[in-house]
Parts: C-alpha cells; structure tokens; sequence
C-alpha cells in the first residue's frame, strides 16, 4: 500500500454510483479530501449521505466507480487499512455492563499489532478519557451514563486507534454546550496535532460552518457544492448586508466590498454611527439555496429508504433606511 503524503488525497472517489433495485442513490459523485482537512458532508435525507459513507468505510459495496481512501479500494482492504480508519456512528451496542475505562482499553487493544514507527497504537487509554471528558467517569458502567456521556464514549472508541482518517456520522448529538464546545476543541487538536483527517456528516449547519474546512453538499445523488464555506457564501450571495445606526435611524445596505463601503461610510459620517454590522450569508442560508437550485426540496422522500439494511464600488449614499425599534 503506497504511502500517504502531504499531497496525495486521503480519499478519492470518481464517477461513484450506487444503484438498490430500480432506486439509483447514487448518480455518478466525485470528490477529494485531502490530508488534514476537515469535510462535512451535508444533504437532506435521501441524498446519499450514509450510502457514501458506508462504502469509503468499506461497510457497503458500490455499485460502479473508483474509491480509494488511504490507498486502497475500501471494499477489499485488509486489517492493515481498517486498523488506519476510526468510525463513530450515531449508535454503538449498549455495552451497559462495562465501565468506561475497561471498554475503551479493551477496544484499543485490538490496535496494537497495528502499531508503527510513525503512529503510536493505540493511544494511552487515559489520555484518551481526558480528551473527551471522561476522566471523572472512568469507573462508572456504562449504562449508568446519561446519553451524552455514552456519546463521548463512542468517541473515544473512534479515536482509541490514533485514526489517520475518521468518520464522524452526528457526533455531537445528545451533548450539551459545554461538552459540544470541548468536542470541537478536540477535533481541532486531531487535525492540528495528531495529523488526523476528518469527514463529518451533520445536520447541525451551524456545527459544520464552525469545525470543516470544506463544505460537500450531495443532492439527489450528486455532489451539488464543493468548497468552504466561505467559497459557497460567496457564489450563493456576493453581497453582504451592512447595517447601522445614524441620527436615530437603522440603516441597511447590500454592498460586494463590505470593508470598503464601511471605510467610506466612517469617513463621511463625522457625527459617527452606531450598532455597526456587516453579516454575510450563513451555511444554512448558503445550504439551503444550494439545494433549491439543485430542484430538491429540503423534505423529500428518502430514497435510502430502499436499502437493505465581486462589482463597482458601492456608495454609501444609496443605502436605505428603516425605523430603529424603540
């Protein structure tokens, strides 16, 4: 199995297709991710999104097309590339009668033949509890959990083998704030530090504009949007609003070159302005477009179902106005 550098992509997939009976889910995708990226793969349900992942985890067959991920073909990798892949799915089996700390060293022994010179596996067992919060519990049995501290186990099983690739399906579903923070803090520390990359799927828009690096949106079977989300935003809305407030009145204004339409609004504005903001297109604002120009509505039937298991300058004179709220 040939090396994995910095310029060779992790994953690669081209012309995939997936066809269940007559129900064709997947329609010809292609996409790269490349070492050290975060992707999040977004799409509404029936897209393709778990068929997708299913088969780069090896989990499923294609029906036609060329995968490759870590060098090989998914569905005829050995131990070898599987000991190189961490999954964490939405649900693991309960595993109620096991503690935390007896669970998560049990699974990373199963890593330890597969240890290089390059990558220490598995990882020390407690400094995989400390990564996602699990220090205090590491005694406790496992259905004694709440719901999101079974979650943060299903992570550190996913990362117990040091991943060079993970995949993560709705991982912080069931986290409160607190841990949902500390969980976006260590998938920056797996990318940044333990060279890890990251395929994210999600539901959570506003999760997949804080943690990725690139945004793939598949519709109807097709990759539809490909680039970060600040790439996207732009191509979906190349203006950005400005708003603020001047002599009791709100004012708003779409401008392509926000930062000079407000370097010139400050220079002629010597009484000053107040409540100044520039808001760009969100993801959901970004996603949602996407999709209806794709022709899909973001409620269609779920096909998976069928499976078997920039302009001229702007000037801030032509802005408008709107009532302050009092």
């Amino acid at each position: 199995m040939p090396p994995i550098t910095g310029t060779t992509p992790i994953v690669e997939v081209s012309n995939l297709t997936m066809t269940y009976g007559s129900t064709q889910v997947l329609r010809g995708v292609n996409f790269q991710i490349h070492p050290g990226e975060v992707v999040a793969l977004l799409g509404p349900n029936g897209a393709g999104k778990t068929t997708t992942v299913e088969i780069l985890e090896g989990f499923r067959r294609r029906s036609s097309g060329e995968v490759t991920v870590l060098g090989a073909d998914p569905a005829s990798a050995d131990e070898d590339w599987r000991a190189r892949v961490g999954v964490v799915l939405q649900s693991w089996r309960d595993h109620g009668k096991w503690r935390v700390r007896e669970l998560v060293d049990y699974f990373g022994s199963f890593y330890a033949p597969y240890a290089t010179d390059a990558r220490r596996r598995p990882l020390p067992t407690d400094e995989v509890l400390a990564r996602v919060g699990l220090t205090d519990l590491a005694r406790h049995r496992i259905g004694k959990l709440s719901g999101g501290q079974r979650r943060r186990v299903d992570v550190a099983i996913g990362i117990i083998g040091a991943p060079e690739l993970l995949f993560l399906d709705e991982p912080t579903a069931g986290l409160d704030p607190v841990a949902r923070r500390s969980f976006h803090d260590l998938v920056h520390s797996l990318t940044d530090f333990d060279s890890t990359t990251v395929l994210l799927t999600t539901h959570d828009l506003a999760e997949a504009e804080k943690l990725a690096d690139r945004i793939l949106i598949l519709d109807q079977g097709r990759i539809v949007a490909d680039g970060s989300p600040d790439a996207l935003a732009a191509q979906v809305a190349g203006q950005s609003e400005v708003r603020w407030t001047q002599g009791g009145q709100r004012h708003v204004h779409s401008s392509a070159d926000p930062t000079e339409f407000v370097r010139q609004l400050m220079a002629g504005t010597p009484d000053g302005i107040h409540d100044l903001e520039v808001r760009r297109a969100s993801l959901e604002d970004t996603y949602l477009e996407m999709l209806t120009r794709s022709g899909q509505a973001p409620e269609s039937a779920d096909p998976e179902a069928a499976q078997p298991t920039s302009g001229d300058l702007d000037s801030p004179a032509t802005a408008t106005t709107e009532r302050s709220p009092r």
